[in-house]
């Protein structure tokens, strides 16, 4: 049986539209960025000479969207592009084209024209904030949306009849450099009335995690001072920055292992713990990173963001990263912090789908990925 390529379709509420894109998630791969490509097919009746754009957009959004109020926005585009569709402005066989474009055009006839769209260097991961249960309305989050609409010119307003709106991710894999440094952390603490102190060491067997993945942590406390040590924990904890509008920090523990292991003066432990930073554990806690906007079902927390250099970190909206935490009780707490990386592993290559078949899906938001979006503000599904 020959492979099966899925394409996603979507159909404006008048019909006068349907969009065509072979994929939903878009990958940052560090020195480039998967094309946003797809099909359009119109009916040039309903059009009455007036043109259709693709727009490719990545908003920001901090707090709700009734807060939008007395002239303040609680948002920000952080990249438009708009690109004319039809009629063409180029001839089509000089326009750029990927092969499940191509099998599409033949497929769907002569009104189906295909757009093609690039994402610049500069822009974040989709990641956003988990509401709590009783939250309402979009929260914080970075946000990307293909919207193709119909219009005189591509400055008008777009008209939710003539238009279809598709959220989509763009995500970043774990680059193929990872570093196979063992990462480490060690500090010495003394304490008053002890002539000798307390050294721990906090190390991992690497540096990047993939998401799913158990954590080991490996702890070392030589204990040669007066002082016995209890109530040890290991934790992992995301950090996340809001570094647009608020310059939040939000700092969750999303797994945590408390022990009964002691420690008394003069002795030595040494031990690997064993930790699973996973949503499934998480689903109440509010104010968590995840990947895109999400539901709970089918979903992870988010990546750890990947900063390219020349890259201002303001316009990332939001910066997430992981350390694993190590907490004990001697005369007061003592902690210890070790930063890793929780990423997905990068995938196989795609092989070559000019054989495969296409099976055309709608695209509705209940079948994106977590992918949620505001029904009022989007056209209905076909």
């Amino acid at each position: 049986m020959a492979p099966k390529q899925v394409v996603f379709k979507k159909v404006s509420r008048d019909k006068s539209l349907a969009v065509y894109m072979g994929r939903r998630d878009f990958i940052d791969h560090c020195d480039h960025v998967d094309p946003v490509d797809g099909v359009v097919v119109m009916d040039l009746q309903q059009l009455k000479g007036r043109k259709v754009y693709v727009m490719l957009s990545c908003t920001f959004r901090y707090g709700r969207q009734d807060m939008d109020v007395m002239g303040v926005a609680f948002r920000r585009d952080l990249f438009v592009s708009t690109r004319q569709v039809y009629p063409e402005l180029l001839d089509r066989e000089k326009l750029t084209r990927t092969r499940v474009q191509e099998k599409l055009l033949r497929k769907l006839g002569d009104n189906a024209f295909p757009f093609y769209l690039e994402f610049p260097d500069h822009l974040p991961c989709s990641v956003c904030l988990q509401p709590g249960p009783s939250d309402v309305g979009k929260k914080c989050a970075v946000e990307f949306e293909v919207t193709a609409f119909v219009a005189d010119s591509r400055d008008d307003m777009v008209d939710k009849r003539t238009s279809v709106r598709l959220p989509i991710r763009k995500v970043q894999f774990s680059p193929e450099s990872c570093s196979e440094t063992r990462p480490q952390a060690e500090t010495t603490f003394e304490f008053l009335m002890s002539e000798r102190p307390l050294h721990v060491t906090l190390s991992m067997p690497k540096e990047t995690f993939y998401h799913g993945e158990p954590v080991i942590v490996d702890v070392e406390i030589s204990n040669s001072s007066s002082r016995n040590i209890k109530d040890i924990s290991v934790s992992v904890e995301q950090v996340t920055q809001v570094i647009l509008y608020s310059n939040d920090k939000y700092v969750k523990s999303v797994a945590k292992e408390d022990t009964s292991d002691r420690v008394a003066a003069g002795t030595s432990l040494k031990r690997s713990y064993t930790l699973f930073p996973l949503l499934a554990h998480n689903r109440e806690r509010r104010g968590l990173a995840l990947d895109g906007r999400l539901k709970h079902e089918d979903t992870n927390l988010a990546s750890s963001s990947i900063v390219k250099q020349e890259v201002l970190k303001e316009v990332q909206g939001m910066l997430v990263s992981y350390k694993a935490v190590l907490k004990m009780t001697a005369a007061g707490e003592v902690s210890l912090e070790l930063p890793f990386k929780l990423m997905h592993p990068k995938p196989e290559p795609a092989t070559d789908g000019e054989a495969a078949e296409l099976a055309f899906e709608e695209f509705k938001r209940s079948y994106l990925k977590g992918l949620i979006g505001d029904d009022e503000d989007s056209p209905a599904e076909a």
